[in-house]
């Protein structure tokens, strides 16, 4: 993703406007899926830099950031998912959030593969998640969207981001 391209989704971002029938999500790729997460968590998306490996973390934990003097720790949402880790390209972004965890508020950077959208999404459009077995990564899902002719996943980023 281009920095201009960057530019005019962290745009669309500073720029939201609340409209109490409708949330906007932001989308991103990762192998070859359209994923959401809700815009108004999101503090910046940047492209991919070297992070600072920390021992005894759980495979996902890529290690942590310095962004403008905060520690934040990057997570591979690839290998959160149980996805086959591919290298990191020239689209490759971090999308950093502010999440409500357990613990207080936290600022996590989450690696994908790549940045798509901005989508406004009624509230009565967005289904549950059908239930397909014992699948561990349905936890994460907050709910499915037809977005024109594809489907977009919503995710729940509190428990994405709440490890144990």
């Amino acid at each position: 993703m281009t920095n201009k391209q960057l530019a005019q989704v962290q745009n669309q971002i500073d720029h939201n406007e609340n409209n109490q029938d409708q949330d906007q999500y932001l989308t991103f790729f990762m192998a070859n899926e359209e994923y959401g997460i809700d815009i108004l968590s999101i503090q910046e998306i940047r492209g991919f830099d070297a992070t600072t490996t920390i021992p005894n973390q759980p495979i996902f934990i890529q290690g942590v950031m310095n962004l403008r003097g905060t520690i934040v720790p990057i997570v591979d949402l690839r290998l959160r998912f149980g996805l086959e880790q591919i290298p990191y390209g020239d689209i490759t972004v971090v999308i950093v959030v502010k999440a409500k965890l357990e613990e207080g508020e936290k600022i996590i950077g989450m690696v994908v593969d790549a940045v798509s959208d901005v989508y406004s999404v009624n509230h009565t459009d967005s289904t549950r998640a059908p239930d397909v077995g014992e699948a561990d990564n349905r936890e994460f899902l907050k709910g499915l969207v037809n977005v024109g002719e594809k489907m977009v996943v919503l995710l729940d980023l509190k428990k994405i981001l709440t490890f144990s």
